[in-house]
């Protein structure tokens, strides 16, 4: 199975971007069909982030985002099978290198964060190739267990990087810092138990990550935050690169808020391209009931 899976990625590698897509987001609307649960969390999440208001709108985001899903998915095939020089080339334009500039110029490792918006893998490829030093990227495995050694293989290349989302691997990410490196960071997956804090995204709590801030405080390091924008039509990608809106204060507690609200920003640039499907309310084992207020 996993050798069948590496050639069908290969091979969908090769395809023109517009053609790959395509096939993306017709895969993307029929699992909407033939799915119920993935359905049903599409538009339940995107009823309570209020993106949209009447009830035709919301119908049409819907489908608008199972499609984007399923490009989403399809472009993982570029990411992790492309040569590292052509992924870079299908990025059409950055904006905001000149933070990247700055921190090299002062010397410090960066923290790149960026949620499941847009093609976050493509985007993440494309900043390793341009960073003089290595990139470390956390991730967790996959559910699919047979998937995991093409994505470390495919993350793994040139100037990337991968460290396991758990205690050494935060130790790898600090020790990579340390020494004027970056790592990549996607602050909306859900932490586990002890990891994280109950915080407000998008009008309801969320289990939040601590990490970032963490790493957002420690000396001689600056934080930046990206999103991928997939371009219309097969055009390709366009980067955006910025700082936070707010600096992180050391509280828990505010950090995970206003972490979620740059997140809640972002998202909103960009609606249709964020992976709505992920079940980001969810309550990890061992952690205490969310907060009932607001």
């Amino acid at each position: 199975m996993a050798r069948l899976i590496e050639w069908l990625f290969h091979a969908l590698s090769r395809l023109p971007l517009g053609l790959l897509q395509g096939l993306g987001a017709a895969c993307g609307r029929l699992v909407y069909l033939a799915s119920p649960r993935f359905a049903a969390r599409l538009k339940s999440n995107l009823a309570q982030s209020q993106i949209v208001g009447p009830y035709q709108d919301l119908t049409s985001l819907v489908k608008q985002c199972a499609a984007e899903t399923g490009k989403g998915a399809f472009e993982l095939a570029i990411a992790w099978c492309a040569e590292p020089d052509a992924i870079a080339r299908q990025v059409r334009r950055c904006d905001g290198w000149e933070y990247v500039e700055a921190a090299l110029a002062r010397g410090d490792g960066i923290v790149f964060v960026t949620p499941h918006l847009g093609s976050y893998d493509i985007a993440g490829r494309y900043l390793s190739q341009r960073l003089p030093f290595p990139l470390t990227a956390m991730y967790r495995p996959p559910k699919l267990a047979w998937l995991e050694p093409l994505m470390n293989a495919g993350r793994a290349r040139g100037q990337g990087r991968t460290a396991p989302a758990n205690a050494a691997g935060v130790r790898q990410l600090v020790k990579a810092l340390r020494q004027g490196e970056a790592t990549i960071i996607l602050p909306d997956q859900v932490p586990g138990s002890g990891e994280g804090v109950w915080a407000p995204f998008f009008g309801r709590h969320a289990y939040t990550m601590t990490l970032v801030a963490r790493l957002a405080q420690l000396k001689g390091v600056t934080t930046l935050f990206f999103t991928g924008e997939r371009l219309p039509r097969g055009a390709g990608f366009a980067v955006k690169i910025e700082p936070p809106a707010e600096p992180f204060s050391g509280d828990k507690d505010e950090d995970a808020a206003r972490l979620n609200r740059m997140i809640e920003t972002m998202i909103r640039r960009l609606p249709a391209q964020y992976l709505w499907s992920y079940n980001r309310y969810k309550r990890p084992a061992g952690v205490p009931a969310p907060p009932t207020g607001p």
